[in-house]
């Protein structure tokens, strides 16, 4: 890490429940590329303070992470395409005291989905309706998918999410047995009160043909576990992290790192 001055930037995160991946990756590529930033990782309950302080300060960028992916919006100023369109923002960028909002989630996890080659033809369920969600049923439909069901305890805000994008709403998961699980809520999360839970049964796990599950912490969840056990084709929330934070890294400094670099930043994340 650069010796910290009068000149350097700061970039924060702002969640419900912080970790230090993003800190470490950040700090990893600002050392590697010599750039004076640096990154560090908070937790409030005053939003509307927190954005206050972003904009008083010259904080340069903040990642955003449940549960203020939505909550954030009304304080910001300029929503760009990526998150107005799902309405959730993960990522805020200040330009001179005009905060720019934008989702580099939804671009990693459309980034991972073709990847992964997975076919168009499987039948989907997304289990989730916050903010995260939405960056995943976008993702899933720009991709091909078609028959998708979003499951949601919540029944406002399921129903939203699945009307939005022309898809269905289920409150349970009941008989169906999807060929790709989605697990968009922060069930299996560390430190949570769902921490050692499934995000889906163990029979519709046997019966999908691949699992992704959006939870970075910790990158094997008791779904991605039951999942690779069961030799299902796994996407892990790790990936998704490495690949949006690698986004937000653009956004905060103009430079981009080498794939390798990002590799090596995100293994040092976890270290």
């Amino acid at each position: 890490m650069n010796q910290l001055d009068k000149d350097t930037l700061l970039c924060i995160s702002l969640s419900g429940r912080p970790s230090n991946i993003g800190t470490r990756f950040h700090n990893y590529l600002y050392g590697e590329l010599g750039l004076n930033f640096v990154y560090k990782a908070f937790t409030t309950n005053d939003l509307q303070a927190a954005v206050g302080g972003i904009r008083a300060l010259g904080i340069r960028g903040a990642g955003v992470s449940m549960p203020f992916k939505e909550q954030i919006i009304e304080y910001v100023d300029v929503m760009h395409e990526s998150a107005s369109v799902i309405e959730s923002v993960n990522t805020v960028v200040n330009e001179n005291g005009v905060l720019h909002a934008y989702n580099t989630d939804y671009q990693a996890i459309a980034n991972l989905l073709r990847d992964n080659a997975l076919p168009h033809s499987l039948s989907v369920a997304v289990a989730g309706s916050g903010g995260m969600a939405k960056a995943v049923v976008a993702a899933v439909r720009d991709y091909g998918f078609t028959d998708v069901t979003v499951v949601a305890r919540n029944e406002t805000t399921g129903r939203a999410v699945a009307k939005q994008y022309g898809f269905d709403w289920q409150p349970e998961l009941g008989a169906a047995r999807p060929g790709l699980l989605i697990n968009a809520t922060p069930v299996g999360m560390a430190g949570g009160p769902e921490a050692d839970d499934l995000a889906f049964e163990l029979d519709a796990i046997d019966a999908a043909e691949a699992v992704f599950d959006v939870v970075a912490m910790p990158a094997a969840t008791p779904l991605i576990r039951a999942a690779a056990e069961r030799h299902k084709t796994v996407i892990t929330g790790a990936e998704v992290i490495a690949l949006q934070a690698a986004e937000q890294f653009v956004l905060y400094t103009g430079v981009r790192p080498s794939p390798e670099e990002i590799r090596r930043a995100s293994e040092y994340s976890r270290s």
